[in-house]
């Protein structure tokens, strides 16, 4: 049961991180679309979940971490095209 709540305790996570995401009004980039936001959000997930099947103890807990780092940079880099 562990596992599960980690998973829970991550997911839930990278939704409120992505709630943080405000828009710019004074920049000249285009806003930020919903595919973008899903992608790096989804990235996130899917590193997080993935550094949590290897490791134990503390190393897995900084592998849940690292994963959903690169997962949600990885995300945002194939979603936003940026």
């Amino acid at each position: 049961m562990p596992n599960c709540s980690i998973m829970v305790i991550i997911a839930t996570s990278c939704v409120a991180l992505a709630g943080c995401q405000s828009a710019n009004m004074y920049s000249t980039t285009a806003p930020a679309t919903p595919g973008c936001v899903a992608g790096t959000v989804g990235g996130a997930v899917v590193g997080g979940v993935a550094g949590a099947a290897i490791g134990s103890g503390t190393g897995q807990l900084w592998a849940v971490g690292g994963g959903a780092t690169l997962g949600g940079a990885a995300g945002s880099a194939i979603a936003c095209g940026r």
